[in-house]
């Protein structure tokens, strides 16, 4: 779901050419639709609520369960990861069809403003904190290139706003948390506990690891899957700096109205995205500059397209050919290392257009057409692939060398964990102290900082274990005894539960309002998804993919 929806300033949508400014209704109303989204692709593809779903719906949904998917998995589509199959994909799409059939029948709409608004929260938060991006960029870099228009993308953000009222419908019951099992839900969640811990950490035992030839050969047998290398890819690039065309981009437009376009941007937008500006010079300032760079930029883009379509026309076509014209124009071409498309190239901070283009270049094929990102635009030549294969030992023997020790020393540090944890047990019984057992076995207890089910960071913990871990331990033993001993990636952790603290009863009073809030919306989404559940076992089945399912699990 879109979280809280704020009013956004339109400013940062400007499309940057001749200084003109295109409004986000009519540049959301354009655009043609997803691939197929238009057309009379044919099939069965049920009913939901008695009414046929037609081609044009499910690829409709399609297209926005691919936006939905992308925002919520770091910028991957749903056809290019493993983690995800195709039956996942089908299933979440009649999910969609579903919710989208829901929201009709109860009379669900939203309008323009909203729709506006959803958008601008949208672009801030696919942003993560940093200036949010333009929305003909989004569309150029993210959409286009997957058959992805602008008008799935307000189908997306329509029904994303749908589903948030259906919660707030269909959820209702959910909020029904009294005041009184709220103070409670409260007290269990801020109720603090102190406790000691002994962690046992690999790197104390390293000194202990016996290395030897042999050993690290079983090592690298058993563990040859680890060291797989994906399919990676080498591309030549020229990259058309925007940095080099700010100056030029400042005297054209110094020729034009500029500093008007700026007082007027400045008049519209410059209270809300330039608030933290000291004074309106500054704020007048950035607008220049974001100009000047979107100017650059389109500048940039030119100049590559023109290189581009030079290389392109060279016979016969050879990858080199780049590198050729480069040296004929007095540009530099240079090689990335060798990349995989889930970490894409080591030298610059490439968008996923970029790699995506990087790995469907073929020997026949050897050019991509520019891609343009933050920091200009890149003309790319195939350099050389590398089909995913395990390097040997002899190749990969420092690596091995090192995840061996790191391995066994961890190994060794969870049983001598593991021990510390049954000779405390019997000491504790005898009457003897945690931290008198933990001396004794040559252990250091800790004393930690107090946390509650509700803590959300313990510095003090570091990467010793997760904070998860921590509270599992902690909350699951009683006052006054010791947890077993819990393995971590790096070895593991004995606990001593010394005691739970009392609630800080003014604290409580200021917060329970906000924690009751929270409370109820929780629960509206647990009453939703229940909802879901049931509703999407009994409409569903009238769909060829859920008879598929049900007949193989008949089978």
């Amino acid at each position: 779901m879109i979280g809280t929806i704020r009013k956004h300033s339109s400013w940062l949508w400007w499309l940057i050419a001749g200084l003109t400014i295109v409004s986000f209704v009519v540049f959301m109303g354009s655009g043609p639709a997803r691939n197929g989204g238009g057309g009379g692709s044919t099939g069965d593809y049920g009913r939901i609520y008695g009414r046929t779903i037609t081609a044009q719906d499910f690829q409709r949904a399609r297209a926005e369960y691919y936006i939905y998917y992308w925002t919520r998995s770091s910028g991957q589509w749903p056809d290019k990861t493993s983690s995800l199959s195709p039956e996942d994909m089908q299933r979440d799409i009649y999910i969609r069809l579903l919710l989208s059939e829901k929201a009709k029948q109860l009379g669900i709409q939203v309008n323009e403003d909203a729709l506006v608004t959803a958008a601008g929260e949208f672009l801030r938060n696919i942003s993560r904190g940093s200036k949010p991006i333009v929305m003909e960029k989004f569309l150029a870099q993210v959409l286009a290139p997957e058959g992805l228009s602008v008008l799935d993308l307000q189908n997306f953000l329509r029904n994303e706003l749908s589903v948030q009222q259906l919660i707030q419908v269909l959820g209702l019951p959910g909020a029904l948390v009294t005041p009184q099992e709220g103070s409670l839900l409260y007290d269990q969640d801020h109720r603090q506990v102190s406790a000691q811990a002994v962690f046992f950490s690999a790197s104390n035992y390293l000194s202990q690891v016996s290395v030897t030839p042999a050993a690290i050969a079983q090592f690298y047998t058993n563990s040859m899957a680890v060291y797989r290398e994906p399919d990676r890819v080498q591309v030549s690039y020229v990259w058309f700096n925007v940095t080099n065309y700010l100056a030029a981009a400042q005297t054209e437009l110094a020729k034009t109205n500029f500093e008007d376009v700026v007082e007027s941007a400045y008049q519209q937008y410059g209270a809300t995205e330039f608030a933290d500006a000291k004074t309106p010079a500054e704020a007048k300032s950035r607008i220049r500059a974001v100009l000047y760079r979107q100017r650059a930029l389109a500048d940039a883009r030119q100049a590559a397209n023109d290189f581009a379509n030079a290389v392109f026309a060279i016979t016969p076509v050879k990858p080199e050919n780049l590198a050729t014209y480069a040296q004929q124009k007095g540009l530099v071409a240079r090689t990335t290392a060798p990349f995989s498309a889930r970490l894409g190239p080591a030298e610059f901070n490439a968008s996923a257009a970029f790699v995506r283009d990087a790995f469907q270049l073929t020997p026949d094929e050897p050019f991509a057409n520019p891609v343009v990102e933050d920091d200009g635009v890149y003309v790319m030549a195939l350099a050389s692939q590398l089909p995913s294969a395990i390097p040997t030992l002899d190749e990969i023997s420092y690596r091995v060398s090192q995840d061996f020790e790191e391995s066994a020393a961890a190994e060794l540090a969870r049983t001598a964990g593991s021990n510390f944890f049954y000779t405390a047990s019997v000491q504790l019984a005898t009457g003897k102290t945690f931290t008198a057992a933990a001396v004794s076995s040559h252990a250091t207890p800790e004393l930690l900082p107090p946390f509650s089910i509700s803590t959300s960071e313990l510095p003090e913990l570091g990467d010793r274990a997760s904070l998860n871990q921590l509270k599992q331990a902690a909350f699951t033993t009683k006052p006054g005894q010791i947890s077993r001993f819990t393995p971590t990636r790096d070895g593991g952790f004995v606990l001593f539960v010394q005691q739970l603290l009392p609630l800080d009863e003014t604290e409580k009073k200021t917060e329970l309002a906000d924690f009751l809030a929270q409370a109820r919306r929780a629960r509206e989404n647990e009453a939703f998804n229940l909802w879901l559940q049931v509703e999407a076992n009994r409409e569903l089945r009238d769909t060829p993919f859920y008879q598929k399912m049900a007949s193989g699990t008949a089978k």
